[in-house]
């Protein structure tokens, strides 16, 4: 039986719908036992070994920002002394793993851009699903709109603009 062109197009578009795109993702299990600032934890795996991992998809104010302290509180009650699930397939320039963290099934990436504790990282929004872009997006849009979090500032600094001030001033 010979199938029509057309069905053989919509067949293949079908597969690949079906077929995730990021075939290539990692999982870490283990226990947060660190947390360095609003988007770097420490997690322990079973072999205990250490993973320092930066959240996918957000960026959260430095120490020495507005909220900073804030946003590592927020992301440490959270996740800290939890067993968590960290999706992952990449590392930094700096050897950390750059993954989304799960908690009891919860997002936790997402959970700091909802509470207004982080930036969605438009800079590395590809890296993400489509459907992580635009749920980043949206809770970052809502955390604006209802002045949550940092969004309670008038002109909060992003982080990669502080970062690069930073750099500045010490030239």
């Amino acid at each position: 039986m010979k199938i029509p062109h057309f069905t053989r197009i919509l067949l293949a578009a079908a597969i690949l719908i079906a077929v995730p795109l990021s075939v290539s993702a990692d999982t870490l299990y283990g226990r947060v036992v660190g947390v360095a600032d609003g988007d770097t934890v420490t997690v322990l795996d079973s072999d205990q070994r250490q993973h320092k991992i930066r959240l996918m998809g957000i960026d959260a104010p430095e120490k020495k920002q507005p909220y900073g302290s804030r946003s590592k509180q927020s992301i440490s009650d959270l996740v800290f002394n939890r067993q968590v699930q960290v999706e992952y397939d990449k590392t930094d320039k700096y050897g950390r793993t750059v993954g989304k963290i799960i908690v009891n099934g919860i997002d936790a990436n997402l959970e700091q851009v909802k509470t207004g504790m982080a930036w969605h990282y438009k800079q590395y929004q590809r890296e993400q699903s489509a459907s992580d872009r635009a749920a980043y997006a949206d809770a970052e849009n809502e955390a604006r709109a209802v002045r949550r979090g940092l969004w309670q500032e008038a002109e909060p600094t992003p982080p990669w603009d502080w970062r690069r001030q930073q750099k500045a001033r010490k030239k």
